[in-house]
């Protein structure tokens, strides 16, 4: 008897559980299928947006190999035509790289002047990755030294000394050069000391650091 009672109480709670799904489903049906398409319109948007950014970003690549082969043919107007258009239009990362590269071909152009506006628009673009940002200033620093003033080189590149910056030693380098070629001996010796006061310097910017510390000393114009 409990049997049938039991069996009796679980056939009427399917069918009060059937009545609230057909219940349910007359109300919120069109809802659910609604919400269903949305997720799947949404999730192909997504795989479209994604395929469209991949072919853009390959085609961006094969520009802008096709203007690296053209500044290493010396084509300098074509290459620097070519990664000027990919900086403008390019996708993905390619377009901060197209700056970098033009500004290089600038400077092999004897462009000093542009290829130092050009790294010091990558240097404020907040959107390109900090490393870049660092190495443009310090490119134009590095450009700076032979024409501009010590005051000109030391805003590029003072931001990049500090003691666990990995370029700090380069930019020491171009601070220590400004100063020495601005007479400022006393400045440059401090800059060159700097280098050769860290362990962590490359030998080779260590060793060109001590040789500007002999040629101070020689000249007697920094204690």
């Amino acid at each position: 008897m409990a049997q049938d009672n039991d069996s009796f109480i679980r056939e009427v709670n399917e069918e009060l559980r059937s009545d609230q799904f057909r219940t349910a489903w007359s109300r919120y049906g069109k809802i659910i299928i609604g919400v269903a398409i949305l997720i799947v319109l949404a999730t192909a948007g997504y795989r479209g947006y994604e395929y469209w950014e991949a072919r853009n970003a390959s085609v961006s690549g094969d520009r802008f190999l096709a203007a690296l082969r053209l500044a290493e043919e010396g084509k300098h107007d074509e290459a620097l035509a070519a990664f000027q258009a990919l900086a403008e239009d390019g996708s993905g990362s390619y377009p901060v790289l197209a700056q970098m590269r033009a500004a290089s071909v600038m400077a092999q152009k004897d462009d000093t002047a542009g290829a130092v506006a050009a790294f010091g628009e990558v240097a404020e673009n907040g959107a390109a990755p900090d490393a870049m940002r660092d190495v443009a200033r310090l490119r134009a620093a590095w450009l700076l030294i032979d024409t501009g003033t010590y005051e000109e080189v030391s805003a590029q590149a003072e931001v990049l000394t500090s003691e666990n910056h990995a370029l700090r030693n380069s930019a020491r380098e171009a601070l220590g050069l400004s100063s020495y070629r601005a007479d400022d001996m006393v400045r440059a010796k401090e800059w060159f000391q700097a280098i050769v006061d860290d362990a962590a310097a490359p030998r080779n910017v260590a060793n060109r650091a001590q040789i500007m510390l002999d040629n101070i000393a020689a000249s007697g114009k920094a204690p």
